[in-house]
């Protein structure tokens, strides 16, 4: 995509001259490979035709890309999924497995990420569309998975919301077993321990309260009007800082990628004085080695990093694809994935420290309270906060703080869509709503009325089946035709020379060797060992799913995962010859990459054929 809309064309016998004026930065000249007169004169022509749609927008700052690509991985499971995560797999021993997946799949294909988007300046769809013709309903299966689950993600943005606002109370009301909604005869203010027909007085806070939850999914109830309201205003909220595009995302992570740091060391420096904590964080970290022996650990460390990064969901692509061509993606690639991991090692202690003060209170053992998932902050870290000193300072702090976690992955998620429609259908979409801004406003409309079932009565089971099909069984399968598209069609030879043609030079040996040989056997696998372990979806330790609820499930996966084969069928239609010409023109990549000035200045601008 061109980055401006004022261009002049100069011909002669050996070089054509294309100009172009990027977003109010002086003009910048780039030659052509030298080519006939008459291709030259088309080729320029055709450029100009391009430059004349409008021009893509630019992060406003280097440092906008870093604070939106930090926000977006680091999110809600940087907070309840790897600490238990790791106690569960050996606790400090799985920081072990996860470090190595961590260098050597998350980095290298977050990097390779990166590289694509920023070159091409495309969204995913038409990014991998380009790169990789056969497999271009990847890109399109990433966009789908992308906003499915930014569909349900807001739903918990929608319950913090709720508990923000109940942090106001003169009293927690999640503190004793004296409201109305409580079920007073098996109500315990305390962790009930082994008494299984006792319920925490936090559990029947948001069982009975929040959610008004029905015995399962196929009793949906009515709406919850609470959460109706406070799903509208998420949203509201989601519109109001992405409408204008990445120029007022990036202004927005300034804030929200950087405050939920102050709250976490915060919590970290007044949870580690607390009695007990020491045992919590002794429980979190203690290595048991002979976890280092079970493959299920291993796949547990590359899901962990595969999921917290982002990998496959194409908001990476997305987002990258608003850099400048130089940028140096290789540096913000480093900071991004060691940022997000240290993020979870530090919310690991702040949790264990809490869950450690909390087992100690109530004379428990920890394993009694430490659990994963929505339970751990909507249900065991309120009950935490009932206890400490100051509980309505804290509270209020950590809920904003999960805000902060779920709307920069949430701004991330949208984009994406925006993104595609803008690069796919751009001047028809505006010609029919006149301004992005309502393009926008008809994305995050969809979005909410799709997450209305997530906020019945039954609706926390439709949240646990779309998240257990979308996160867990749809995303490796992606992410595996993801990394066969790219790393071996299209070839880490290719990749290198896009990376050069960026920065200057080449990839060093070990992205290169990640590329070709590791990063795609991990991911292999990973969804072998997915498909191997697979385990029906089920809420709780209790309630498992009908029949006809798990082929919803199933379906689900498929509205992502079926735009592979579908895109893959309709290129070889469309591809004119046999089958054997129609399936190599479908494999070689529509990017010339001998177009690109082989010594880029700081100044230099991608050019690539139109597919």
């Amino acid at each position: 995509m061109g980055v401006g809309a004022d261009n002049k064309t100069t011909s002669s016998s050996n070089v054509s001259t294309f100009t172009l004026q990027k977003d109010g930065e002086e003009k910048e000249e780039v030659a052509l490979a030298k080519m006939p007169p008459g291709n030259a004169e088309a080729m320029s022509l055709e450029k100009a035709d391009h430059q004349s749609t409008e021009p893509r927008e630019t992060w406003g700052r280097r440092l906008e890309f870093v604070l939106a690509s930090i926000g977006y991985a680091v999110g809600l499971g940087n907070v309840w999924r790897f600490p238990y995560l790791c106690y569960r797999s050996g606790g400090g021993a799985f920081l072990i497995p996860y470090l190595i997946m961590l260098f050597l799949c998350g980095i290298p294909l977050l990097f390779m990420e990166f590289a694509v988007g920023q070159y091409t300046r495309l969204g995913p769809v038409h990014a991998v569309a380009k790169i990789c013709p056969l497999f271009k309903g990847v890109g399109l299966a990433t966009v789908v998975i992308s906003y499915v689950l930014c569909t349900y993600y807001n739903v918990l943005m929608t319950w913090a919301l709720y508990y923000l606002l109940h942090s106001f109370s003169p009293s927690l009301p999640w503190q004793s077993c004296n409201n109305t909604w409580n079920a007073v005869g098996n109500c315990s203010t305390g962790f009930p321990g082994n008494a299984t027909h006792l319920q925490s007085a936090s559990q029947q806070f948001f069982d009975r309260k929040v959610l008004q939850m029905t015995t399962g999914i196929e009793h949906a109830g009515g709406v919850r009007w609470e959460l109706f309201g406070l799903l509208v205003l998420a949203w509201a909220i989601v519109y109001f800082c992405i409408f204008k595009g990445v120029k007022s995302t990036g202004k927005v992570v300034y804030f929200t990628a950087t405050f939920p740091y102050f709250i976490l060391f915060a919590l970290l420096i007044n949870n580690v004085q607390l009695p007990g904590a020491k045992d919590g964080i002794l429980f979190f970290l203690m290595p048991n080695w002979s976890k280092l022996l079970e493959v299920q650990v291993w796949v547990n460390a590359a899901a962990q990093i595969f999921n917290s990064i982002g990998i496959s969901f194409g908001s990476m692509i997305s987002m990258a694809s608003y850099n400048k061509f130089n940028n140096n993606i290789l540096r913000d690639t480093f900071i991004v994935s060691l940022a997000n991991s240290a993020t979870s090692i530090v919310a690991g202690f702040v949790i264990f420290s809490a869950i450690g003060y909390m087992a100690h209170i109530h004379n428990l053992p920890v394993d009694d309270i430490a659990t994963d998932g929505p339970g751990l902050v909507f249900v065991v870290y309120p009950e935490v906060f009932s206890t400490m000193p100051v509980s309505q300072l804290w509270a209020p702090l950590f809920f904003i703080m999960l805000l902060c976690l779920g709307l920069d992955s949430q701004f991330a998620m949208v984009e994406v869509a925006v993104t595609f429609i803008m690069d796919g259908f751009g001047k028809k979409a505006l010609q029919v709503f006149k301004r992005k801004e309502l393009i926008v406003l008809l994305v995050c409309s969809v979005g909410f009325l799709l997450g209305i079932p997530h906020i019945t009565r039954g609706g926390i089971y439709v949240f646990q089946l779309m998240d257990h099909y979308t996160a867990v069984v749809s995303l490796m399968f992606l992410a595996f035709f993801e990394v066969l598209a790219i790393t071996l069609i299209f070839g880490v030879r290719r990749l290198s020379v896009m990376v050069e043609n960026m920065l200057g030079k080449k990839p060093n040996f070990f992205f290169r060797v990640c590329w070709q040989f590791l990063s795609p056997m991990l991911v292999l696998g990973i969804l072998i060992s997915s498909i191997v372990q697979y385990t029906p979806a089920r809420y709780g330790k209790s309630y498992t799913y009908p029949l006809w609820a798990e082929v919803v499930g199933w379906f689900i996966s498929l509205v992502s995962i079926i735009w592979i084969p579908l895109g893959a069928l309709h290129e070889l239609w469309t591809t004119k010859g046999s089958l054997l010409q129609r399936l190599k023109k479908s494999l070689t990549p529509t990017i010339d990459l001998e177009s690109v000035s082989e010594k880029p200045s700081s100044e230099s601008i991608a050019l690539f054929t139109a597919a």
